[in-house]
């Protein structure tokens, strides 16, 4: 049997990791800016979090959710304090994708509607109603393509405005800060006042913080920033450092009912260990103000650097979330980055560069990054 070839790969296999580093099957080592997708929140293999999975391995590593598991209690504890959401109720699965349908689907039971609103080049996964919800034709299917979501442009409250008030909307979806979209940021006056509109037309604001949360901004969710809360909130990637799990925060007006959402391997036994261990390194190592701090410095630099290199046209992120626009494609800079300076990076559309380090990046490997960027221009 062969791998059903969907995803263009780079001819490296990556064998190792520690930190903001990655290490290859020959030994050469690579600076980590991608993060596997914004996946590795703490770094690379850091040891507590070894520690906390191989204890909890050696215990017990799965047992469904037909029985009583005081990790899930303790998770929800601890999230709710971390992010200040300590009166939410939280529901755990196994990816970003799953997270979103769960959160879709919650929004219209609790309002017997069936309509969506997302922001045109979001995204929100790859399936059912949440690759729908995703503004990319291209991996959208015909079973997926359900007349269910009108995509909107970001920022623009009189559009949304204009749907909200036809009564129809289950739920309003939005990236604070949009990651596949290119690094592109809902403004405070918009996301209030979307939130207020969303408010007075009983239709359900679902923030996306898949890949925009869990510290990255320099918040513990991006939607901090602009001074709202949503009524749902969905989580993954760097909640546990790489193992698969996905959450949704859902606010107490919610009632739950019994078989109303289900998973088979959602909040098992060695995912929620991985989550405790990330929280505990978020908050010992102080990886949020980190990620403010750093991120801060590292968009500096790279403004300094473009005021050297008119090819680069825009910056803009908000703490290690960032964006790097060329006027051209990167496609061909991208490979000579791994080939030649070893660094990996992101991307988005065909021209934009996508910064999505561990958070426990220092100001001297956002220096060595800037020096090998430099090295490609």
């Amino acid at each position: 049997m062969n791998l059903y070839p969907v995803y263009p790969l780079f001819d490296v296999e990556i064998a190792r990791g520690k930190g903001c580093h990655v290490y290859d099957t020959t030994g050469q080592e690579y600076l980590d800016l991608y993060g596997g997708h914004a996946v590795i929140s703490i770094g690379h293999c850091h040891p507590h979090y070894v520690e906390a999975l191989t204890k909890q391995l050696n215990l017990l590593g799965f047992y469904s959710n037909s029985v009583e598991n005081s990790l899930q209690v303790q998770l929800a504890e601890r999230l709710g304090r971390a992010s200040g959401y300590d009166d939410y109720q939280l529901f755990l699965i196994n990816s970003g994708a799953e997270a979103n349908e769960n959160a879709l689907k919650l929004a219209s039971f609790h309002t017997g509607r069936s309509r969506i609103l997302a922001a045109c080049h979001a995204f929100h996964g790859r399936t059912s109603l949440a690759v729908e919800a995703t503004d990319n034709p291209r991996i959208v299917a015909p079973v997926n393509a359900g007349g269910h979501v009108t995509f909107l442009p970001l920022n623009d409250l009189d559009a949304f405005r204009a749907e909200l008030e036809k009564g129809d909307v289950a739920a309003v979806i939005l990236e604070c800060i949009q990651g596949v979209g290119g690094i592109r940021m809902a403004t405070a006056e918009f996301a209030q006042g979307l939130s207020r509109l969303c408010q007075a037309h009983g239709t359900v604001l679902i923030a996306d913080e898949i890949q925009c949360g869990y510290g990255r901004s320099g918040r513990f969710f991006a939607h901090q920033h602009l001074g709202i809360r949503p009524d749902i909130i969905t989580c993954a990637k760097g909640i546990a450092n790489g193992f698969p799990m996905g959450a949704v925060l859902i606010a107490p007006h919610f009632q739950a009912t019994p078989g109303q959402l289900g998973t088979t391997f959602g909040g098992n036994h060695l995912a929620c260990a991985a989550a405790l261990a990330v929280l505990d390194v978020i908050e010992d190592e102080h990886l949020i103000d980190n990620a403010a701090e750093t991120g801060a410095y590292l968009i500096e630099r790279l403004r300094s650097l473009q005021a050297a290199h008119p090819c680069i046209t825009d910056i803009r992120g908000r703490g290690l979330m960032v964006g790097i626009d060329f006027d051209g494609p990167i496609k061909a800079m991208r490979t000579r980055l791994v080939k030649e300076q070893h660094v990996f990076t992101g991307a988005a559309s065909t021209n934009i560069l996508r910064l999505l380090p561990p958070l426990c990046l220092t100001r001297a490997e956002a220096d060595d990054f800037i020096e090998r960027l430099s090295a490609v221009l």
